[in-house]
């Protein structure tokens, strides 16, 4: 029976079922057949876009179609012209899915969908969600997530949260009181699940923690809990465990290609390989074997509107040695290409490595709520923290020991308690940006 959210999609020219269907067929094929597919839907979309789309065209260079691996790798500078220059032949601003990145690499852009993938892209949500008992025609979601502050902007994401099931929690303030408030509605609302950043829930968990609340308890309805956005790290995990009293799950994507990787109810990140053909590259471009370390590059099969082929999306991660086409497993992902520390000694360290040192000192007592790390200079970092008391001398002495161990000594440091930390306009917090 076809529900409120499919019924919405219907009408907004996304057609659901065929594309439920399809995934459904992709989803069924042996490993085998699977791998003929998959080298199908590559020379497909590589096919079209040189055919149809000038911009693709000139990327490539070449009226011979090259071979996958001299394919040029497509990053976010090539895709920052007007959308009208990236739109294949046969697609216009009124027959495609319009929407723009968050910016959260710090290199924004507008970006298309056919409407046919698309409705792959929920198709493939649908599927995933659905590994866990969630229905988005019928399970409620809490949503911890920005909102548009224009009125427009604003009430039409609440039209949305009301066809989706959705209510939403705006994480622009999340103080003591303001969570507080969010709780009550736990207590008052049956909902199925959770859903939003990484950081949000987070800090709302650690609230729960400081009330001694499990969340389970009062809303024993939830079923679930998906972070997604930000880097979710093992000893959040398992405070959110505690104090949710429900599985995490833990999802990885991007707005302008799909879900890319989604936690499984084994526990392991698959790749969504349905609708997306993910590689690793090292620095020359050249493929890497499971087990190692590199750029993500991902490829959007379906999508004619604009393409997204051999797109770097600024990730770096490692695909598990026990992969295989069919079900590639995330083994980790490390961080954006674009958070790396260089570092006096020429050393070059991925950002997350000082946020990974400094969290496992800075918050054992639990004093502190959340904090980023900026790098102005080579030798200089800034550390921004929200706490209930200021970091005390012997605090900060442990954190720049650690990160001299784990780092490079003589690096200097400074500390700056705040009310509130800076989000983007999205509502996502950023928690190590350089400034070189």
């Amino acid at each position: 029976m076809i529900s409120l959210f499919d019924i919405s999609l219907q009408l907004n020219g996304f057609p659901i079922e065929k594309a439920k269907a399809e995934l459904d067929q992709i989803v069924n094929l042996s490993e085998e057949d699977y791998i003929v597919f998959l080298q199908n839907k590559k020379e497909e979309i590589v096919a079209f876009h040189l055919q149809n789309n000038t911009f693709y065209q000139e990327l490539v260079g070449s009226k011979i179609t090259p071979n996958w691996e001299n394919l040029p790798i497509l990053n976010k500078q090539n895709l920052q012209k007007p959308l009208e220059e990236r739109l294949s032949k046969g697609y216009t601003l009124k027959n495609i899915y319009l929407n723009k990145t968050s910016g959260s690499s710090g290199t924004p852009f507008v970006f298309a969908k056919d409407k046919y993938a698309h409705a792959l892209t929920w198709a493939s949500n649908i599927m995933r969600f659905g590994w866990f008992n969630i229905d988005f025609n019928h399970s409620y979601q809490a949503r911890f997530y920005g909102i548009p502050m224009d009125f427009a902007g604003y009430q039409k994401e609440r039209f949305k949260d009301f066809l989706s099931r959705r209510f939403r929690f705006p994480v622009f303030d999340l103080s003591d009181e303001v969570l507080g408030k969010f709780l009550g509605k736990f207590k008052s609302k049956k909902f199925d699940y959770v859903n939003g950043y990484t950081s949000s829930i987070v800090l709302f968990a650690k609230y729960l923690e400081k009330k001694n609340i499990i969340l389970k308890k009062i809303c024993p309805t939830l079923k679930a809990c998906f972070v997604t956005s930000e880097m979710l790290f093992e000893s959040d995990k398992t405070l959110l465990q505690k104090q949710f009293g429900i599985p995490i799950i833990n999802e990885y994507g991007a707005s302008e290609l799909d879900l890319i990787a989604f936690e499984n109810p084994k526990g392991e990140w698959q790749v969504n390989a349905e609708t997306l053909f993910v590689e690793i590259l090292d620095e020359n471009n050249n493929v890497l074997p499971y087990g190692q370390e590199g750029r993500i590059v991902i490829t959007s099969l379906f999508n004619k509107a604009n393409p997204f082929i051999r797109y770097e999306i600024g990730d770096i991660g490692i695909l598990d040695e026990k992969s295989t086409p069919k079900k590639p497993i995330l083994k980790k992902l490390i961080g954006r290409t674009n958070d790396i520390a260089i570092l006096p000694s020429g050393k070059k360290s991925p950002g997350l490595t000082f946020y990974y040192v400094t969290k496992s000192i800075i918050e054992d007592d639990g004093n502190v709520k959340e904090f980023i790390i900026k790098q102005t200079k080579l030798d200089t970092f800034e550390i921004e923290y929200v706490s209930e008391k200021e970091l005390n001398g012997e605090q900060i002495q442990k954190i720049e020991e650690a990160i001299s161990l784990y780092l490079e000594p003589n690096l200097n440091f400074t500390f700056t308690r705040r009310n509130v930390l800076e989000r983007t306009n999205r509502g996502k917090l950023k928690q190590f940006k350089s400034f070189l």
